[in-house]
């Protein structure tokens, strides 16, 4: 498995292969950060080509999962991967609680610690689901969505591709967030929010448009 990123995010995705004992055959990706060094921890190693990818592909399979928080750079790298052979997989913590019924996680979706999913909810490809996030019943969640820590989306709710919710902020019943949306931190969303706009406070008011 390549996890691509070696810095801040990856290393928490590290802790859920730590937690399921699999770290044999585990390394890094980084082709932007000179100063890294070759290993991260003085364990895993650090890929920086695409040759480097190829060859541990050939020896240890075309897995990947992708930790970089940012949506689009996500998106763009999974693409990459993808164009190289990769198999893009998702990474769900054991401390995660998952509903017994209709819970469907897409391909490269990082699924953290105590993050909640109720029955009949969705969550996309490559998603970010950070810890004590609480998904409730027949809430939908786009492609390469970011949900920071202590989100809570309420019933119903839909969530466009793109699109990531500050921490501690609120989604309202059947609320629709469009595509490529910026929710600040403790955000009270009452309203629908349409695409490509940034909006904050309680109740949410878009103050920019993306």
């Amino acid at each position: 498995m390549i996890i691509v990123g070696a810095k801040g995010f990856a290393k928490e995705i590290l802790e859920i292969f730590h937690q399921q004992n699999a770290l044999e055959g585990l390394a890094f990706y980084d082709d932007v950060t000179p100063e890294i060094g070759d290993l991260l921890y003085n364990r895993f190693p650090i890929l920086k080509s695409k040759d480097q990818v190829l060859n541990f592909f050939g020896q240890y399979g075309f897995d990947f999962t992708i930790g970089i928080g940012n949506p689009k750079l996500r998106s763009m790298l999974y693409e990459k991967f993808l164009s190289w052979g990769g198999d893009f997989k998702s990474t769900i913590s054991a401390k995660a609680i998952l509903g017994s019924y209709d819970v469907k996680i897409g391909d490269g979706s990082n699924i953290l610690d105590s993050a909640v999913f109720s029955n009949s909810t969705s969550v996309g490809t490559g998603c970010i689901v950070y810890y004590n996030v609480t998904i409730t019943h027949d809430c939908v969640v786009g492609d390469f969505v970011e949900l920071s820590p202590g989100v809570t989306l309420l019933g119903g709710c839909h969530i466009g591709a793109f699109t990531q919710i500050g921490s501690n902020s609120t989604v309202f019943p059947k609320i629709k967030i469009g595509r490529n949306v910026i929710i600040g931190a403790g955000t009270l969303v009452n309203k629908d929010i349409p695409d490509n706009c940034v909006a904050v406070g309680i109740p949410a008011r878009i103050i920019k448009q993306i």
